[in-house]
């Protein structure tokens, strides 16, 4: 298993990328939903936090199987919520293109 500051940079990455993604299109998009746009922003703001908390939190600290399904999950919830975003922003970007 990759270590927990492994896994929160990785976290910090993924989040920033969309994050990143969602700014460029509401600076250079002048005809783009900006609130839409902003929703997604502010939706993986609230996930970053969650999953950052989420690291310290394992359940089942006795059963090293069970962490490590708690550490696989998380990483799958994170590259889940980090396509879902990208995807909502590609559906804005293609309304008005």
């Amino acid at each position: 298993m990759a270590s927990k500051k492994d896994l929160k940079k990785d976290i910090d990455m993924l989040m920033s990328m969309v994050l990143n993604d969602c700014f460029y299109v509401l600076e250079y998009n002048p005809k783009i939903d900006a609130k839409a746009v902003m929703k997604i922003a502010e939706s993986i703001m609230e996930k970053h936090s969650e999953f950052r908390l989420r690291v310290n939190h394992p359940d089942g600290k006795d059963n090293p199987k069970l962490v490590k399904k708690y550490y696989n999950e998380l990483a799958a919830d994170v590259l889940t919520v980090a396509d879902e975003a990208f995807e909502a922003l590609s559906a804005e970007v293609k309304k008005v293109a």
